[in-house]
């Protein structure tokens, strides 16, 4: 669909720039928003007509947000949420949550003018963009962290996921001996082999010589006197 926008969009176009953009995103955001005009002959008539109250009041608009700008830019958003050891939240937090947040700080802003990708769902700091008008825009820090300790130490640059994981890993690391090089294994001391009693054989008795068998004498070989 061809639309005349009314409004600088990003990636698409200044005021009066006709653009084609999908049907959808036309019914859906351009059209029922007010920021873009069906490009017909119609449309096209209107728009020149008031092209220069639009214009004056879009300056309007813009002056107003660099004002705002002013009061947000670089702010640092404190959320202190419940998260596992691994660093990841028990739920997470929207553009709901930090419009509610920066609403608390005295910075009443819509949740579309929030610029969130995808939900934040781990702890530790990050820059969120913060739209205020279609041609200015902020960075404001988020830091989510369980504890004012904790925000501290990431403020100041630090992993504290990172370190505490360190930690519970050196607490199943055995202790390295004095001297030895990374990667040098501990070599287990080799066992002592028994030693092995020598029986001694005991002595084998030396059997005793038969008596030898006396002879008994032939007939003819006994003496005369008994013939």
């Amino acid at each position: 669909m061809d639309v005349i926008l009314l409004e600088r969009i990003e990636k698409l176009g200044a005021i009066g720039d006709v653009v084609k953009v999908k049907n959808g995103y036309a019914r859906n955001f351009l059209l029922p928003r007010g920021k873009a005009l069906r490009a017909n002959e119609s449309n096209r008539k209107v728009f020149e007509a008031n092209r220069e109250k639009i214009e004056a009041t879009n300056a309007e608009r813009r002056t107003e947000a660099e004002k705002d700008a002013k009061k947000v830019d670089g702010l640092k958003l404190l959320l202190i949420r419940q998260a596992s050891n691994t660093g990841q939240l028990y739920g997470s937090v929207s553009a709901r949550d930090l419009a509610e947040a920066l609403e608390a700080e005295g910075h009443k802003l819509a949740k579309s003018q929030i610029i969130l990708d995808r939900p934040i769902k781990a702890l530790g700091v990050q820059d969120v963009k913060i739209a205020l008008h279609p041609e200015v825009a902020v960075m404001i820090t988020v830091n989510v962290a369980r504890s004012p300790e904790e925000a501290e130490l990431q403020a100041a640059g630090k992993d504290v996921m990172a370190e505490m994981f360190e930690k519970d890993v050196s607490g199943f690391v055995e202790e390295r001996p004095a001297g030895l090089e990374p990667g040098e294994v501990i070599a287990e001391p080799e066992a002592e082999e028994a030693p092995t009693a020598e029986v001694e054989a005991a002595p084998v008795a030396e059997a005793e010589p038969a008596p030898a068998e006396e002879e008994t004498p032939a007939e003819d070989e006994k003496p005369a006197d008994e013939a």
